[in-house]
Parts: C-alpha cells; sequence; structure tokens
C-alpha cells in the first residue's frame, strides 16, 4: 500500500518545518526532482520481493518512494540531526529502518545475512560527491552478497565509469568498476533538480555486480595497485610509473623485464592497457 502521494512536497515541507540547511562539510544536495525518482526506482528495478540498503536517505525524499516498493529498506545516515528527523518524520512506514553510521565502517555481509537471510541485496545511493569512488570500492571489496548499485554520481565520474581503454576518460576507477560489474547509465540529471543547486550535472548509474569477474587473476590487490600507478601519472612511461609508486616495491629492472616478457614495449604508458592485461602483468609478477 502506498503511503505517500509526493514526496517531492514533503521534502520541502521537512526543508521548512526544520529550517534546514544542506551542510556544505557532509555534500548534501537534496533531490527535488520527481522525475529523477522514477528513473532511480526504474534502473534499481525493486519489487516487494526486496531488501534495499540506502546510502545517504538525506530527508528521505528517495526513501519515501523506496519503502513503496521494495520489502524493506534498511537506510543508514551519517548526519546526526537528519536521523532524528527522519525518525520523527518517517514512523507510518513499518518496512523501514534507519540507522546512524558511516557506511564504511558497516559490515555489508552482516547486514544481508541479518536482514535478507544472506541473499544478495540492492543498494541504492546518493552519495556525496566526493566520496563516491571510495564508498563504491568499498561495497566492490568486501564480496557482500550485493545483486545491483543504483547511484547519483556527478556525470564526470559517470563518464569514467563507462570509459574504455584509450579513452581521455578512462581510469583506474574505470577499469576497476568494469572488473566488479556491468554499468549501465539510466539518466542525465542537470544541476536544477537539486536543493541547493550543485556546480555540476549528475547521473543515475546502476552497477550490476559479477557472478564471477571476467578473468582471474592470483593477486587481485596487485592488479589494482599497477592500475592505480598506470593511470596516476599518466605523462609517465609505465615501468616509470610503477617503479616510482611508493606502494608498490618494484624495481624499474623489474618491472621492465616484465612488461617486455607480457609483450609490450618498455615505453608504453597505463592508460593503453585493458583490464586483462594489467592481469597478465600482476600474475607474471605474482
Amino acid at each position: 500500500m502506498q503511503i505517500v502521494s509526493d514526496p517531492i512536497s514533503e521534502t520541502y515541507r521537512l526543508i521548512k518545518k526544520y529550517d534546514i540547511h544542506a551542510r556544505k562539510r557532509f555534500g548534501q544536495n537534496f533531490l527535488t526532482d520527481a522525475r529523477v525518482l522514477d528513473k532511480i526506482i526504474n534502473a534499481a528495478d525493486v519489487t516487494k520481493d526486496d531488501f534495499v540498503l540506502e546510502i545517504g536517505p538525506g530527508l528521505g525524499t528517495l526513501t519515501r518512494v523506496l519503502c513503496d516498493h521494495a520489502k524493506k529498506v534498511l537506510a543508514v545516515e551519517l548526519d546526526y540531526d537528519l536521523v532524528d528527523i527522519l525518525e520523527a518524520e518517517f514512523t507510518m512506514y513499518e518496512n523501514l529502518e534507519i540507522i546512524q553510521g558511516d557506511i564504511l565502517k558497516q559490515d555489508i555481509k552482516k547486514i544481508a545475512d541479518e536482514y535478507n537471510e544472506g541473499r544478495p541485496i540492492k543498494i541504492v545511493a546518493n552519495l556525496p560527491y566526493y566520496i563516491t569512488t571510495p564508498i563504491i570500492m568499498e561495497l566492490f571489496e568486501s564480496h557482500a552478497p550485493i545483486e545491483s548499485i543504483t547511484v547519483m554520481v556527478q556525470k564526470e565520474v559517470a563518464d569514467r565509469m563507462m570509459a574504455k581503454p584509450g579513452d581521455k576518460n578512462c581510469g583506474a576507477i574505470s577499469l576497476a568498476v568494469q572488473y566488479y560489474s556491468e554499468v549501465y547509465l539510466a539518466a542525465r540529471v542537470p544541476q536544477n533538480c537539486f536543493t541547493p543547486r550543485p556546480r555540476v550535472d549528475s547521473a543515475v548509474i546502476r552497477l550490476t555486480l559479477r557472478k564471477n569477474p571476467p578473468f582471474e587473476v592470483k593477486n587481485e590487490a596487485l592488479m589494482f595497485d599497477l592500475m592505480r600507478a598506470g593511470f596516476e601519472q599518466r605523462r609517465k612511461t609505465l615501468v616509470n610509473a610503477i617503479s616510482g609508486s611508493a606502494k608498490l616495491d618494484i624495481s624499474k629492472q623489474d618491472i621492465a623485464e616484465v612488461i617486455v616478457k607480457a609483450g609490450f614495449s618498455e615505453t608504453i604508458r597505463g592508460e593503453k592497457l585493458d583490464l586483462s592485461q594489467y592481469a597478465a602483468l600482476a600474475d607474471l609478477l605474482q
């Protein structure tokens, strides 16, 4: 049974009632366009059989719609004041639980076990843009049972996640996201869909996690370290980028030998390699 008729009007009501001002330190921008809500729900494909973990509910604009569509919603909010508002204003939703906390400190596998009997969960998030990448990577690397992550991100971040090797937007995050998931662009979201209005356009993307990686690699962590080194210093050759990385204890001679053994030129740059080629390098080094 649907309870809320207009989540956008409810958001404006709460802003006025509690005299709310978005906090820059939390990267807060409140969504105020119902069309975007529909696109998020459609992209996430939330049904009455689903348990949804919502990260950063804010004033609950999306939370209301999620509760109308999902079996159960667990909303994790960092801001104590917003948690108090949500707990006071959302008592009508019996399928909603709200907790205050940092998502980076939550045990996602434990949440899936406790709330969904260990079955895959769906994650929906409208994250502060400055912390989008660390949270997504933490979710991936948790290896928790996650079916999909549907998230609002800065447009440029969405472009990077979808970029292919050789594209100017391609980076370590591009290859990492594509290693763990299939990326789908659900919607472009202009600045005027939020209050306060951000300085950048946004996008809704869905990351459908792969049941198995596209290929096997002996040491995932090493592969990602190599990718980060290769993309952090694009103007350098891959040999110089990796041998100069503070995180990797690999000599210039050793990495040069491995790169040649893998069939590449010693002067190749890191941005030219794809996922499988970084995996091959990691396996040779391992």
